[in-house]
């Protein structure tokens, strides 16, 4: 069986092809400008200023789906969460739960390394002001649906504040996976069952939550509390 990072893994060439997209105009134009102008504190590091391919394990049983890059996050560095004070709320929490092998993330070629999760978004590119229009969260919709399909292990969602939320249970009832006649209210810590899917909602670790108090480490902590314990004994809700 081919393995991430092999020529012949479809995950592999769907993160090429992630990399190479240049679908929507404002976004490339403003990636390449955040990389080319910078900020004093990264001035002298090269940046990404290209789309984010999802990264993980791809025996992934945990999924967590974002909104989208950031600005001088993922666009500096070229992996999801890294580089930022999201990633790392993101992954002292990963490491405390035991899906990362260190707790931070700085880097592509840091050493970080997942077990049973694997991290997307609903947007690849950074987008101004951290807010894509509708157009461009449709024009990604194609990657999140292909990668849905390759983690055919997952069991457990997570959602990364309301969009990264709404945008995974819209993709997994796209692949036909899950159906609804109500989409699922987005409530920190709710969990909701679908057959052997279940899926989680939680704040999204944005300094504009941790600094104001609104996500604390408890409370982000129970959420990959909770999602052990369906990993490991499935609950209703």
């Amino acid at each position: 069986m081919a393995k991430t990072g092999d020529a012949s893994d479809p995950l592999t060439t769907l993160q090429r092809e992630v990399i190479a997209c240049r679908t929507c105009a404002r976004l490339v134009r403003w990636r390449t400008k955040v990389a080319k102008e910078k900020v004093r504190r990264f001035a002298d590091q090269e940046y990404w200023g290209k789309p984010i391919p999802g990264f993980g394990d791809p025996a992934a049983r945990l999924l967590l789906v974002g909104l989208a890059p950031a600005a001088h996050g993922g666009n500096r560095t070229g992996r999801m969460f890294t580089g930022d004070e999201s990633g790392n709320w993101l992954f002292r929490a990963l490491h405390r739960a035991g899906f990362a092998n260190q707790p931070m993330s700085v880097s592509r070629h840091d050493g970080l390394q997942l077990t049973g999760c694997y991290i997307t978004a609903a947007l690849r590119c950074a987008p101004p002001l951290n807010k894509p229009t509708a157009r461009e969260v449709a024009s990604c919709r194609r990657y999140l649906d292909q990668e849905l399909a390759l983690l055919r292990n997952v069991t457990v969602v997570i959602g990364l504040g309301r969009i990264g939320f709404d945008a995974a249970l819209e993709a997994y009832r796209r692949g036909g996976r899950i159906t609804y006649v109500r989409k699922p209210a987005f409530r920190h810590g709710a969990g909701y069952r679908f057959g052997k899917l279940t899926f989680i909602a939680s704040y999204h670790p944005s300094q504009q939550n941790t600094f104001t108090g609104k996500l604390t480490q408890p409370m982000f902590d129970r959420v990959f509390r909770k999602a052990q314990r369906v990993l490991t004994a499935p609950v209703v809700f």
